[in-house]
C-alpha cells in the first residue's frame, strides 16, 4: 500500500506501427493511456497484473502487421522465427462418442452432489411443544410447577408491597401524632410560663404591699 496516491489507474492501450510513429508523443501526456509498437508487445502491457481482457486501440497498419510478424494458419511468421499459430485438429468430430468413451470416462471424476446433513422439516422443541412432549414427557409438569412458582412469587411481591404500604402509612400517623403531641406540650409550655408569670407579680405585689405597711405602721 506505500504510494498508493501516487499510482495511476491502467487505461487504454494504443498499438501503433511503423506509420504512425507520432502516436507515442501524442498520446504521452494523456493520464492512464499507454503506448506499444506492435513489434515489440508485452504480455506485461497486454494484460497487466495477469488480468486478461485490457481495452486495446489498434491502428490499421499495425492490425495489418500482425500477419507478417506472427504469421497465419497457412504460412510462417517472418519476423518470429518460423512461429506458426497452433491449431487444433480432430480426426473425430463427433463429441458425444468421444465425452462417452471407455477412455476419457474413467479418467473423470465423479459428480459430486450437495447432501443435506439434516431434515429441512427438523423443528426446535423449544418452540414446538408436541416435539418436546415426545423427546421430554416430564416437560408439562415442570412448566406446571413453573406456574403455580410464579403465581406464588407473586402472591407474595403482592403482600410485601402491601406490608410495606402499610408501614409507611403508620410511620405518618405516628409522625403526625407526635407533631400534634409536640404542639399541646408547646401550648402547655407557653400556658405554664404565664401562669408563672402572673404568679410572680402577684407576688411582687404582694410584697411590696406588706413593706408600705411596715413603714406606715414604723411611722
Amino acid at each position: 500500500m506505500r504510494n498508493s496516491r501516487y499510482v495511476m489507474r491502467k487505461g487504454p492501450l494504443i498499438i501503433y506501427g511503423d506509420e504512425n510513429n507520432l502516436i507515442k508523443r501524442t498520446a504521452r501526456n494523456l493520464p492512464g493511456v499507454d503506448t506499444c509498437s506492435v513489434h515489440r508487445l508485452n504480455l506485461l502491457t497486454l494484460a497487466p497484473g495477469g488480468h486478461i481482457g485490457r481495452f486495446i486501440i489498434w491502428t490499421k497498419d499495425a492490425f495489418q502487421a500482425l500477419n507478417t510478424i506472427f504469421g497465419n494458419y497457412r504460412r510462417k511468421g517472418v519476423e518470429k522465427g518460423g512461429y506458426v499459430l497452433n491449431r487444433n485438429l480432430m480426426t473425430c468430430a463427433d463429441l458425444s462418442r468421444i465425452i462417452n468413451s471407455d477412455q476419457v470416462q474413467s479418467k473423470l471424476r465423479q459428480v459430486k452432489r450437495s447432501e443435506i446433513a439434516h431434515d429441512k422439516n427438523k423443528k426446535n422443541p423449544l418452540k414446538n411443544r408436541a416435539l418436546m412432549k415426545r423427546l421430554n414427557p416430564f416437560n408439562e409438569k415442570r412448566q406446571a410447577a413453573e406456574k403455580t412458582m410464579q403465581e406464588e412469587r407473586h402472591k407474595k411481591k403482592a403482600a410485601v408491597i402491601k406490608d410495606k404500604r402499610k408501614s409507611k402509612a403508620g410511620k405518618k400517623s405516628k409522625k403526625e401524632r407526635n407533631d400534634r403531641w409536640k404542639a399541646v406540650q408547646a401550648s402547655l409550655a407557653d400556658s405554664y410560663k404565664k401562669a408563672d408569670d402572673v404568679l410572680a407579680k402577684e407576688e411582687a405585689l404582694n410584697i411590696l404591699g406588706s413593706g408600705s405597711e411596715d413603714e406606715e405602721e414604723a411611722d
